[in-house]
This record gives structure tokens, sequence and C-alpha cells, in this order.
């Protein structure tokens, strides 16, 4: 009696590593939401931190 080999899809395969991404993140960040991507700043974008106020922004 042969046994046949279960082939792995690409399906699975991205749906593993999701899973594993998510579960390493909640391990590091702790549980909840946490965004992956965050919103770009513009450099115009007016601040009053000491460390922007010598920037060359105008």
């Amino acid at each position: 009696m042969k046994k046949h080999k279960k082939t792995i899809t690409l399906e699975d395969y991205v749906k593993a590593v999701k899973r594993a991404d998510r579960e390493i993140r909640q391990d590091v960040l702790g549980p909840g939401f946490h965004s992956v991507t965050r919103v770009h700043r513009s450099k115009k974008l007016y601040t009053r931190k000491h460390k922007h106020k010598g920037s060359d922004l105008g």
C-alpha cells in the first residue's frame, strides 16, 4: 500500500506564514491590534520638538 504525499499549496503556505507572523508579533508586542504599516508624515508638517528646530525645512 502506497502512501500519498500531501503537497502544500501556495495558499496553505501563505496562511501558515501569516499565522506564525501574527503569533510572533503578539509575543513581542503583547495582545491586541498593532498596525503593520504607519502613515507617512510629511516633511513640512509642523512640530515643536527640539530635535526638529534646526532642520532646513524653510
